[in-house]
């Protein structure tokens, strides 16, 4: 067992800067690395954190036998072979959405991760969420019967302020918005429906920041899921939220429902034939105490040798999702998938 894990933090930006501070003030694990391609960023994290190195090459971090983790928290066409080079330097991994930028590219990681034989997970912070968590454990329980429809929102405001939309350089290399947003719905719908999507349908469009077109992408999108099991999904993704983030999820079952959710308290309700109503109230500042509870289940993956909850598996089975939801927006036909 490791005592304390040695951790390095690639790329720190938004989400790279949030995991990299919050893991300097976790005793129970060192961050002896920072890494960010961006002249003199590092440099600025390290001093602010007081970690001891720091560079703009992550291959020094790969070739320090004295790290045990990473976290890749660079632009997603890097993913893949910055996966790769730490699963062959022994390092275990903890990956921002999407693991990767195709199915390929997926298949590639996951046999040289398996090969390596280390720990590798995918940054789905909602399957941390007390709310959904107990989600889950009551759908496995019965209580609403057999899931028949998965209905999901996320409409974001990523700056807090008018114009709404990421910039141009986000939307350029993000994926579009089904594998940078709709993705993290796709997810949660296999996690609590207990079924694989078997095809897709995807609407969308251009409502709010016209130079998205230029991108084959949307600013409003709807997606439209089928299981294996004959259950359905619908899915709204949405980058025009002038109040706010909203994120909101309802599963229905044969014998009742559960909503997940609200505009101003974040909370789950039980809806069933018997007239119950259960409200588990959970943080108010939902996305940042979720990012530490996923980063608490890697750390003790790593210390217990154990593998984690939402791996590199999940992670190719979300992308292949949203890429299927991106064919089917361009083409306008509904995508099977290989399930």
């Amino acid at each position: 067992m490791i005592k304390q894990v040695r951790f390095a933090v690639l790329g720190l930006g938004r989400l790279g800067y949030i995991h990299a501070k919050k893991l300097a003030l976790n005793n129970d694990v060192q961050l002896a690395h920072v890494a960010d391609a961006l002249e003199g960023r590092a440099e600025q994290v390290a001093g602010e954190l007081h970690v001891a190195k720091w560079s703009a090459d992550p291959s020094e971090v790969f070739n320090d036998p004295s790290i045990d983790a990473v976290i890749i928290a660079t632009p997603t066409g890097t993913h893949a072979e910055m996966i790769k080079s730490a699963a062959k330097s022994g390092k275990h991994i903890f990956v921002e959405k999407p693991v990767t930028r195709t199915l390929e590219e997926a298949d590639e990681v996951i046999s040289i991760v398996q090969e390596h034989r280390v720990h590798c997970m995918v940054g789905f912070m909602r399957r941390f969420d007390p709310a959904f968590v107990d989600a889950k454990k009551r759908i496995q329980s019965g209580e609403i019967g057999k899931p028949l429809l998965f209905k999901g929102i996320t409409r974001d405001n990523p700056i807090g302020k008018y114009p709404i939309s990421p910039p141009v350089e986000f939307i350029k290399h993000s994926g579009g918005i089904f594998v940078d947003l709709a993705i993290h719905d796709y997810d949660m719908a296999r996690f609590l429906m207990g079924s694989e999507v078997t095809s897709v349908s995807a609407r969308g469009g251009i409502y709010l920041q016209p130079f998205i077109e230029e991108y084959q992408d949307a600013d409003q999108a709807n997606t439209y899921l089928q299981f294996a099991s004959g259950a359905a999904g619908d899915i709204e993704s949405s980058r025009n939220s002038p109040y706010g983030f909203d994120l909101r999820c309802e599963i229905i079952g044969t014998e009742g429902a559960i909503q997940i959710g609200a505009f101003r308290n974040h909370d789950l309700t039980l809806l069933t034939s018997k007239g119950n109503q259960d409200m588990i109230p959970i943080f108010p500042d939902r996305l940042l105490d979720f990012y530490s509870l996923e980063m608490a289940h890697f750390i003790a993956c790593i210390k217990n040798n154990e593998r984690p909850s939402c791996t590199e598996i999940d992670g190719k089975a979300a992308l292949e999702i949203a890429i299927a939801a991106t064919e089917s927006y361009r083409t306008g036909r509904e995508v099977k998938l290989n399930r």
